[in-house]
């Protein structure tokens, strides 16, 4: 299993419609993704730093993966759809990272 993360910087210079983002385009990869092998997506909305600062990441979102391969597969499929939907709701650009639970 890996968990694929994407997050989106928290910079206050680009804008992010999170209601498209939650009803719009996390259903489209759900729905484009489920039975290739994404087991679940979770989101995780920034709120702050623990010294009371700003939160880094705006918003993250956990895709967990049966494998690499599954991604790869899923991703040549309809990356291109879901990648091209990211302008409908962020002119920034997402940090998107491949992990590997441990423990």
């Amino acid at each position: 299993m890996i968990v694929v993360s994407v997050s989106y910087p928290n910079d206050p210079a680009t804008k992010f419609d999170e209601a498209y983002y939650l009803q719009q385009h996390i259903p489209l990869a759900k729905q484009r993704w489920s039975g290739m092998g994404l087991q679940s997506v979770q989101v995780l909305r920034g709120l702050g730093t623990p010294d009371g600062g700003p939160a880094p990441v705006r918003i993250t979102a956990l895709l967990a993966w049966d494998s690499t391969e599954a991604l790869g597969r899923a991703v040549e499929a309809h990356g291109a759809e879901i990648f091209g939907d990211i302008p409908n709701f962020t002119d920034g650009k997402p940090v998107l990272q491949v992990n590997e639970p441990v423990g």
